[in-house]
C-alpha cells in the first residue's frame, strides 16, 4: 500500500480538514509547518468556512466582512468584559470608589417600589444609599485575550450599556463614565454624558444606556466602567439609583467613520492627558483647572436623549 503525503489532497479536502481544527492551533502551528498549510490558513475561504461553522453569520447574511480571520476571532472572543454584572454575586470584583450613607446593597427584583426588569433572566440589582455610592471595574484586555495588534491595527467597535432606575417613592441621581485607556493609563477616549436627576413618584421604569466606541486611537489596553449615584430625599437606607446588567462588549464590527455613528459624543478628553483617581465622583485633571474644564465639557455634551433609551 503506497503512503500518500496529505499535502498530495485536493486543496478543498484540506481547507475541510482544516475548518475542524481549533483556531488558535491553525494560527500558532499548522501555519508554520509548510507554505501550502500557511497560503491556505490565511485563506479567507476557510475562516468563512469556519464562522458558519460555529454559527456566527449565515450563507443569506447580507453584511459584509473585509477580514473573515478578524470576524471569527472575534466572534470568538465576543463576551461580557465586566465581572459580575447584576450582584449575582454581591458587590464581588467591584472596586468601591464610594460608599456613602448606608452603603452599597444587592435586592431582588422588583424591589420596594419597582418594576420587572425587560430581561427576566436578570434577578438582581445593585442599589445606592442617601450619599454618594459609585463603584467600578477595570478590564485588562490583553488578559482577556485581545492582543495588542488586533486592538490597533483593527480597532473593532467597543460597546458599553448600563441600565438604571429610581423607586417611585424617592428620587435619585445616576452617573456613568466610561474611559479607554492606554498602557500607562493615559485617556484616549472617553464617554460621560450629563448627570440624570429623577424626580419622586416617577414610573420606576428601568432605562438602558448606551455607547459605542468606534474609530479610536491605536493604543487601547484597558477599559475603565464606573457607575453610581444615590437618592435625593436624604433617607435612610437604599433608596437611590438602582442598575443593573452593565457590560462591555467588544464587537466583531469595525466602524471607521465616526461621523456616521449617532451615539458617539465629543467626549474624548485632550490626548496624552494623564488622570488620577479622586476620593469622590470620577476622575480629575492633574492641574488646578477641574472646575473650568468640567464647564466646557458639559457644554459639549448631547442632551441626555441622545444616550438614554427607557425601554
Amino acid at each position: 500500500m503506497t503512503l500518500v503525503s496529505i499535502n498530495e489532497l485536493p486543496e478543498n479536502i484540506l481547507l475541510e480538514i482544516f475548518t475542524n481544527v481549533p483556531a488558535r492551533q491553525l494560527v500558532l502551528d499548522c501555519r508554520l509547518v509548510c507554505s501550502l498549510w500557511r497560503d491556505l490558513i490565511d485563506l479567507m475561504t476557510l475562516w468563512k468556512r469556519k464562522s458558519l461553522r460555529e454559527g456566527f453569520t449565515t450563507e443569506d447574511c447580507d453584511e459584509p466582512v473585509s477580514d473573515w480571520k478578524v470576524f471569527y476571532f472575534l466572534c470568538s472572543l465576543r463576551r461580557n468584559l465586566l465581572r459580575n454584572p447584576c450582584g449575582e454575586e454581591g458587590m464581588s470584583s467591584w472596586q468601591i470608589d464610594h460608599n456613602g450613607g448606608d452603603q452599597w446593597t444587592v435586592e431582588n427584583l422588583p424591589g420596594g417600589h419597582g418594576e420587572d426588569f425587560p430581561d427576566s433572566n436578570v434577578k438582581k440589582f445593585f442599589v445606592t444609599s442617601y450619599q454618594l455610592c459609585i463603584k467600578s471595574q477595570m478590564v485588562d484586555l490583553k488578559a482577556e485575550g485581545y492582543w495588542e495588534e488586533l486592538m490597533d491595527r483593527v480597532r473593532p467597535d467597543i460597546v458599553v450599556k448600563d441600565w438604571f432606575a429610581a423607586r417611585r417613592d424617592c428620587g435619585c441621581t445616576y452617573n456613568i463614565q466610561v474611559q479607554l485607556l492606554s498602557a500607562n493609563h493615559v485617556v484616549l477616549a472617553s464617554f460621560q454624558p450629563p448627570r440624570v436627576t429623577i424626580p419622586q413618584w416617577s414610573d420606576a421604569q428601568w432605562t438602558e444606556v448606551s455607547h459605542t466606541f468606534s474609530d479610536y486611537p491605536p493604543g487601547v489596553r484597558y477599559i475603565f466602567f464606573q457607575h453610581g449615584g444615590q437618592d435625593t430625599q436624604f433617607w435612610a437606607g437604599w433608596y437611590g439609583s438602582r442598575v443593573t446588567n452593565s457590560s462591555i462588549i467588544i464587537s466583531p464590527q469595525m466602524t471607521r467613520n465616526p461621523a456616521a455613528s449617532t451615539t458617539r459624543p465629543n467626549t474624548t478628553q485632550e490626548p496624552g492627558r494623564k488622570w488620577r483617581r479622586e476620593w469622590g465622583w470620577g476622575w480629575g485633571w492633574e492641574d488646578e483647572r477641574d472646575d473650568e474644564r468640567d464647564e466646557e465639557d458639559s457644554d459639549q455634551l448631547p442632551s441626555p436623549p441622545h444616550f438614554y433609551r427607557p425601554f
